[in-house]
């Protein structure tokens, strides 16, 4: 299995630089003081389709050649990748072809379908997503883009940590949260070469902690029935996104439901921007003291900023 380098996350960047956000990095003095550091925050929630998979899925699309690329696209996804990829292939006039579950959440079916993906709903098991894919694969010729554990996407998504040093300088710390492992393999490449000196270091809840537990003891375990808020990292990490990270990253870390809120309203507070939960989770570590930070230069990319105004958790666990 041929893994990505920091060549390969140089040309992605050049090849999606014109289609992509360079989206802005802000800090916050208040909670510099507040929290005895330099935090810089890459605001991938300001990226388009509010989230740093279209990175990825840009770069995925882009890359096909144009036999591969009329044929279209398909994934399966209920979250961020699924608009990312329908968004990319109207970019490209090309067809994308969506396998949701039936219970996902209404805006993201509406997300889908503004950009023009042809959505296919199915039953929510992992089960029958794959199932619903392989056949909507094979009827139509598509080119399959997995959200995470696919070379080029995981080349885009890196492309978020390269501007983030090129922009700001070298880092002690760089920090990201993790889920499926695109955003964190991304990362990881492209400071282990742009900022070698610094610690890669990501944060999981404790509730959807597989990456945790592979990480530390070196091999892939799957998730089971995770429960979370961050619902953007209820995914197992990929078998070539662990392979990079198991060489390239320094420590994950888990953070809890109240810390998560708490970071998550932070922000909203402080900085006057709108994340998600999964985003919250890196600054969740360090309100929990996961990692010494003191004095240090930290940059935290904050993967998006799609959450549901009808469920806001700020009561639930305050």
């Amino acid at each position: 299995m041929k893994l990505p380098e920091f060549a390969d996350i140089a040309e992605a960047h050049q090849r999606i630089r014109s289609l992509v956000h360079r989206t802005p990095v802000l800090s916050s003095s208040t909670m510099n003081s507040i929290l005895n550091c330099s935090l810089y925050f890459k605001c991938e929630n300001l990226q388009k389709v509010g989230a740093f998979k279209f990175r990825g899925a840009c770069n995925a699309v882009f890359a096909l050649s144009e036999q591969q690329a009329a044929r279209g696209v398909c994934t399966h996804s209920s979250g961020n990748h699924a608009a990312a990829l329908a968004l990319a292939a109207r970019m490209r006039g090309i067809p994308a072809y969506i396998v949701m579950p039936e219970t996902a959440p209404a805006i993201k079916k509406q997300a889908v379908e503004s950009y023009g993906g042809q959505i296919t709903f199915c039953k929510p098991t992992l089960e029958a997503r794959e199932t619903s894919l392989a056949k909507l694969a094979a009827q139509t010729g598509a080119v399959e883009i997995h959200p995470y554990n696919n070379f080029e996407v995981i080349c885009g998504q890196g492309t978020a940590a390269k501007e983030l040093i090129e922009d700001q300088g070298l880092f002690d710390i760089v920090m990201c949260p993790i889920g499926g492992g695109g955003l964190l393999s991304g990362t990881a490449i492209a400071t282990r070469t742009l900022n070698p000196k610094a610690l890669v270091i990501a944060a999981e809840p404790e509730g959807a902690d597989d990456a945790y537990r592979s990480f530390h003891e070196h091999r892939l375990i799957p998730s089971v029935n995770p429960k979370t808020i961050a619902d953007g990292l209820l995914t197992s990490v990929g078998e070539m996104n662990f392979r990079i990270i198991q060489r390239k990253t320094d420590e994950i870390v888990t953070v809890s439901e109240r810390a998560i809120v708490r970071a998550m309203r932070m922000i909203w507070e402080r900085m006057k921007i709108i994340i998600e939960p999964s985003a919250a989770v890196p600054l969740a570590a360090i309100l929990e003291n996961k990692l010494d930070v003191r004095g240090k230069k930290i940059g935290i990319i904050l993967s998006g900023g799609n959450v549901d105004l009808e469920k806001l958790p700020f009561h639930e666990f305050m």
